[in-house]
């Protein structure tokens, strides 16, 4: 009886140890300390401008960034995967160009749109065949390469002129709102982040590019057909990419063949920012969703004070590296 009552001692301690871990382990998590942040930012710009911190205001903010947040959603696959695609800003250029050039030359606006994805779609499949059928060469030589490329291409066709000229509807997707409140743009990437939440987390297709990230040889010799599912993501971010051309195109009501210049090393931060190992495997759609939102803040609150923008970038360039040296410092290279 007593050796009973002393194990079941035991066995309970033990228990409770692992709760008390797995707890610890709970609030320990990245995307915590991102929270932290997000809500430091806004105190921060809430005692910079005494108008920022109103519904409207926030909800207003967010048609500043979310156009190239679209592109951090399908670059976390990519990036979970240990590559790189650093041709987003050139497929977006690429994208628009063709889409203004071909509505100015009669084409239908809708017609016109589906071009413009179909564009963003063929970019990202010729980064992931490029990817795939050359494995000698690594993501970045081939995404740098294609940066190059489509860049070119959008020059050659518009040189250093403006296209535009779009119908009005069309400017309802950059700065149109739902009942006045909400801006259509985020109920879009709403919808799309859920969807890529989903994707990673929830599905068979999501556990496989945690697995490819982790290694990618043993995840072929498993059955798993890694490279059908990186040219299947590759092509994924072109067309991701060229959604971003759609609402920054609305925006500005015109296009150039230099838009979206340096988009790729925001999104890249975003992603990176957010908890994504370059080193793949690892990684939350959750802690990418944080950081874009911490970014864009940033941004527009400093924004409001008339900061330079050469003194946002050194802060937000400081906020990323303290960022990788914390969350290696605490979490080493753990996988997901």
């Amino acid at each position: 009886m007593g050796k009973n009552l002393e194990n079941d001692l035991t066995f309970n301690r033990e228990i409770k140890a692992e709760q008390e871990f797995n707890l610890k382990d709970f609030f320990l998590q990245w995307e915590w300390l991102l929270l932290l942040i997000f809500i430091a930012i806004h105190i921060m710009n809430s005692q910079l401008s005494p108008y920022y911190l109103n519904t409207y205001t926030l909800l207003d903010a967010t048609m500043t960034f979310l156009d190239k947040a679209f592109i951090a959603l399908s670059m976390t696959f990519v990036i979970i995967f240990g590559d790189i695609d650093i041709s987003v800003g050139s497929t977006v250029a690429l994208s628009s160009v063709i889409m203004a050039v071909l509505y100015n030359a009669g084409l239908s606006m809708p017609l016109a749109i589906t071009a413009c994805l179909l564009v963003g779609i063929t970019a990202g499949f010729i980064n992931g065949i490029l990817i795939v059928k050359f494995k000698e060469l690594s993501a970045v030589i081939v995404t740098l390469s294609t940066m190059i490329l489509y860049r070119g291409i959008a020059y050659i066709i518009l040189e250093d002129q403006a296209a535009g000229g779009f119908p009005m509807w069309f400017n309802f997707l950059g700065w149109g709102y739902i009942k006045n409140i909400i801006p259509v743009i985020l109920i879009v990437f709403a919808i799309a982040a859920v969807i890529f939440y989903l994707l990673l987390h929830k599905t068979t297709f999501g556990r496989k590019i945690y697995a490819i990230g982790n290694n990618d040889v043993a995840s072929l010799f498993s059955g798993i057909k890694v490279d059908k599912i990186k040219l299947i993501v590759f092509t994924l971010n072109g067309f991701m990419a060229a959604l971003a051309a759609l609402f920054l195109t609305s925006k500005m009501g015109s296009t150039r063949p230099n838009i979206a210049s340096g988009y790729e090393l925001d999104v890249i931060a975003m992603v990176v920012l957010g908890g994504v190992s370059t080193s793949g495997g690892k990684g939350k759609m959750i802690g990418v969703l944080l950081s874009i939102f911490i970014i864009g803040y940033l941004r527009y609150g400093l924004g409001l004070v008339n900061i330079p923008s050469q003194v946002i970038l050194i802060i937000i360039g400081a906020l990323l590296i303290l960022s990788v040296l914390v969350s290696n410092l605490l979490y080493g290279n753990k996988s997901e």
